[in-house]
């Protein structure tokens, strides 16, 4: 009986190890895969992420952010010559308009000093920007010595070219003043919220 209760306890403990590490890649009802595939590299789930927006605090999008080795510490990841895949997927209708507003607010925020040097290529990326349903991705997948390269909704737009931008883009949600401190702390690891 001991020797029951005890393979009990153990398939016990494995079903739940096995429910708290599918919680970690879904939020808001929108499931992530563990790991995705990028240039012949495998890219872990770091983290996932709520937009939050306006003082109601209506959920905009749930953000995925995979790097090649998980941390907590943003640094190590802006930092990283590795490269890195920020998929926003969103849970409300967004217009171009308020993507491409939303990305410049963030660019001010994030990169202050840089922005006469970035300006172009953010003006590029706001041009590449739709209308997005409910249900629709934008997949922004950065490569070290390239750039980043621009996914709306399965159409590829094109790659932003740059390091400088790739680390200013992704020090919007990473950097000392994202749009809301849930997303970072979620694409950090913690909890989506």
């Amino acid at each position: 009986m001991a020797v029951g209760r005890r393979v009990a306890l153990l398939c016990g403990l494995i079903l739940s190890l096995g429910a708290g590490s599918a919680t970690a890649k879904e939020c808001a009802g929108v499931n992530f895969p563990d790991q995705v595939q990028v240039d012949g590299s495998t890219l872990t789930l770091n983290g996932l992420g709520m937009r939050k927006a306006t003082l109601l605090k209506l959920d905009v999008y749930v953000a995925a952010l995979y790097v090649a080795t998980a941390t907590r510490d943003p640094a190590v990841i802006l930092d990283s010559k590795t490269p890195t895949r920020l998929v926003l997927h969103f849970v409300r209708a967004v217009g171009a308009g308020d993507i491409s507003n939303g990305f410049d607010e963030g660019f001010a925020r994030s990169a202050k000093d840089q922005l006469p040097a970035l300006r172009d290529r953010i003006a590029m990326l706001d041009n590449w920007m739709v209308d997005i349903q409910t249900g629709q991705q934008m997949t922004f997948t950065s490569r070290p010595g390239t750039g980043v390269l621009v996914d709306v909704n399965g159409a590829a737009k094109g790659t932003i070219r740059g390091d400088d931008f790739a680390r200013a883009f992704l020090s919007i949600w990473l950097g000392a003043n994202p749009p809301n401190v849930e997303i970072k702390r979620g694409l950090l690891g913690g909890a989506c919220t």
